[in-house]
């Protein structure tokens, strides 16, 4: 799910279009803040007149959903109003009006592997001919159990509907299985809709995020948060023997990305099993990296893993694994509990379409030579970028994991969550967002964030970049 951060968009209240003043624009961009301002106003005008289709859409579903969609974080994107889709396929989305855009956004990750993969479709359409939903496993769970364990590592494994489920069941199992109350996470994370994990550093201080929308408990008093590629703050952390996981991505990637420095996660593992800690990884965006996601990729050898998003090709599914130690006391301790509700699993969890879905993807989609386009095209997409930000001098850095790139306003990436939080700026994220849209082409509307899938091309490449330099050119 997107972060659903802070974005200065325009707004629509049941169709009629409230055009918000164009933002200030710091002075450490490098670009006009008078281009800027005059590109703001000529963008959006430019998409009220090529979208009368959605706009129409956008009034008649306004009297009838909160903030006029489905999911308020569906108006986190540039545009005047909601762009409503009619069709996406491989790397394309094709909106009401007709028009058809190059898509490096992929629904937030959703669609990692592109939109509606076909061995995903037809294996959902002969399952739903055969049953939607039993409450038993079906043929596929074998298989995908075997497969789960191959490609991650993992001894057992578990499902959910979302990555949200996922890791809000693996705190809990973590809590059980190690009688601990604590959970450790850094600072700007993001996991999902979890309240356990909305615990910022304010001036060095926890605090539970000001965005947490009507959390009345204190989430502090069993949540610790530090910053990233901190180990000194780690071991503070864990040292009182109370903390029952570090739950983190291997990747930060949420609040732009942050990549561990070279040999933090190898002491950081250290550390928690010193400590009695379990260290598990939300795999969710980093499966970008590989058949087998960042840990694998990178010699990791967590006791929780957690993936989610596009894993079944983009149908609503995650899954959660144990290592072959921690495996055993997570049954032990469900097995030691009262009888009665776990508190832990859905109804819908693991329908039979999920599981056929799940298993296409992992067989037929997820395949070594899908990523291996995928992670050449994206170095391609880098390079690019970088190429870009070096001809025009700019102070803006560019960062990759696998298949997914990102463009930052810092001359340098961050090495932790504050530091990626203070080079956000959200308008010129969302000017670049409406400008590469009106153009055909469609990036994630929040910290650049771009992914390229196995349907992408180099020609897409070449588009995305071209457009990028002309903004810049336009703007300078």
């Amino acid at each position: 799910m997107p972060s659903g951060g802070h974005h200065h968009r325009s707004s629509s209240v049941f169709g009629v279009i409230c055009m918000t003043a164009s933002p200030s624009w710091p002075d450490t961009l490098g670009l006009s803040s008078h281009r800027l301002t005059a590109l703001w106003a000529r963008e959006q005008a430019a998409f009220i007149d090529a979208h009368p289709r959605s706009r129409t859409l956008s009034a008649a579903a306004a009297p009838h959903w909160l903030f006029g969609v489905p999911l308020h974080w569906m108006n986190d994107w540039a545009t005047p109003f909601s762009l409503y889709v009619a069709h996406a396929q491989g790397a394309h989305v094709t909106d009401v009006d007709g028009h058809t855009r190059v898509d490096f956004c992929l629904g937030d990750t959703g669609a990692m592997f592109g939109h509606s993969p076909a061995p995903v479709a037809e294996a959902l359409a002969r399952q739903a001919a055969r049953g939607l939903t039993t409450m038993l496993p079906g043929e596929d769970t074998a298989w995908i159990g075997a497969e789960l364990t191959r490609r991650f590592g993992l001894a057992r494994w578990q499902m959910a509907l979302s990555a949200s489920d996922a890791n809000r069941f693996v705190i809990r199992w973590a809590r059980a299985l190690t009688g601990r109350t604590q959970i450790l996470v850094f600072n700007g994370c993001y996991h999902g809709t979890v309240d356990d994990v909305f615990v910022d550093l304010v001036h060095g201080q926890p605090r539970t995020r000001d965005s947490l929308l009507g959390q009345v408990h204190d989430i502090t008093r069993t949540t610790r948060s530090i910053e990233f590629n901190d180990l000194a703050a780690l071991e503070a952390a864990l040292a009182d023997g109370q903390v029952a996981c570090l739950l983190a991505e291997p990747v930060m990637t949420n609040i732009g990305m942050v990549l561990p420095e070279p040999g933090f996660w190898q002491a950081a593992q250290a550390l928690c099993r010193r400590h009695g800690t379990l260290w598990v990884l939300d795999e969710t965006h980093t499966l970008s990296s590989g058949p087998g996601g960042y840990a694998r990729a990178h010699g990791l050898t967590p006791d929780g893993l957690v993936l989610g998003k596009p894993v079944a090709g983009g149908v609503p599914c995650a899954l959660y694994g144990f290592s072959d130690a921690v495996a055993p006391r997570a049954e032990a301790a469900k097995r030691a509990a009262p009888p009665g509700h776990s508190g832990i699993g859905t109804t819908l969890t693991a329908n039979g379409l999920t599981l056929a879905a799940l298993r296409a993807n992992l067989e037929q989609v997820m395949t070594e030579a899908a990523y291996r386009h995928m992670i050449d095209l994206a170095h391609t997409l880098a390079d690019g970028l970088r190429g870009v930000i070096a001809r025009h001098g700019l102070p803006w850095c560019v960062t990759q994991v696998g298949a997914r790139t990102e463009c930052q306003f810092s001359p340098m990436p961050p090495r932790n969550g504050s530091q990626a939080d203070a080079m956000l700026v959200p308008a010129l994220e969302q000017l670049l967002h409406l400008y590469l849209l009106n153009r055909g082409l469609m990036i994630t509307p929040f910290h650049n964030m771009m992914l390229v899938c196995p349907a992408t091309t180099p020609d897409h490449v070449t588009k995305l970049v071209t457009a990028f330099e002309t903004f810049i050119t336009e703007t300078r």
